[in-house]
C-alpha cells in the first residue's frame, strides 16, 4: 500500500510543471491620468485604490496618476487635473 505522501508529492510536481513563470502584461481599463502640483512645496500622497507613493517636488511637478486613484486625486486641493 502506498503512502499517502506519495499522492501530494505528485500534486506538487504537476502543479509546479504547468507554471510557466512567463510575464503576462495586465491591460488596464482606462489612461492614467495627469495631474500638476499647485502648492508651494512638496507633496507626498498615497493612491487610494493601487495604494503606490505620488511624490511631487514642487510648484508645476506633474505626475502619471493610476487611473484608479485619480477620483481620490481630485479632491485635494492642491492637485489640478491635466486634459
Amino acid at each position: 500500500m502506498s503512502c499517502c505522501g506519495k499522492k501530494t508529492a505528485d500534486q506538487k510536481v504537476n502543479i509546479s510543471s504547468n507554471q510557466s513563470g512567463a510575464f503576462v502584461p495586465v491591460t488596464k481599463m482606462w489612461n492614467d491620468n495627469l495631474f500638476e502640483y499647485t502648492g508651494e512645496s512638496g507633496l507626498t500622497v498615497k493612491g487610494g485604490i493601487s495604494r503606490k507613493i505620488y511624490r511631487f517636488n514642487g510648484k508645476g511637478d506633474v505626475q502619471s496618476i493610476d487611473y484608479r486613484d485619480a477620483s481620490g486625486m481630485m479632491g485635494i486641493p492642491v492637485l489640478k487635473k491635466l486634459h
